[in-house]
């Protein structure tokens, strides 16, 4: 264990986020997405739930601010928002990232999903809990 890193961020997953370039994205699933059938690298974090992962993350992460959207969260298809997307915005706030939310349908997020950089497996119970990070540059 290192100082000021949370438990939720295992070497891994700390491994994969350093290994991230601008404009790389991750996707952070829930505990029903279909993660190791697309042969992307899948970092597995069970036991946790996608807000606390994704509060984790956003110590480490910066958000791309040259884009239209760098959060993307999948639509479940109705009117109504996932009650889950309450708490990514306040995580997102909280992080003082500059966020852009983008709401994408299931199908089109599942053809996006399919060229991120890495997949984070959660134990999220929540349906459509699924979001994709778009990674900005660092700067000291």
């Amino acid at each position: 264990m290192l100082k000021g890193i949370p438990p939720v961020i295992s070497p891994q997953l700390m491994k994969a986020l350093l290994e991230m370039g601008h404009g790389d994205e991750i996707l952070l699933a829930d505990g029903n997405y279909p993660c190791h059938s697309s042969g992307i690298q899948v970092v597995r974090l069970d036991g946790h739930g996608i807000p606390e992962i994704l509060d984790a993350v956003l110590m480490f992460l910066p958000l791309d601010t040259f884009v239209e959207s760098n959060v993307i969260f999948m639509d479940n298809g109705l009117n109504e928002k996932p009650k889950i997307w309450e708490k990514y915005e306040y995580v997102l706030k909280k992080s003082e990232e500059d966020y852009r939310i983008e709401r994408m349908e299931r199908f089109k997020f599942y053809e996006r999903a399919k060229n991120v950089f890495c997949v984070i497996a959660s134990s999220e119970t929540e349906l459509y809990a699924n979001i994709i990070l778009k990674k900005g540059v660092v700067i000291y």
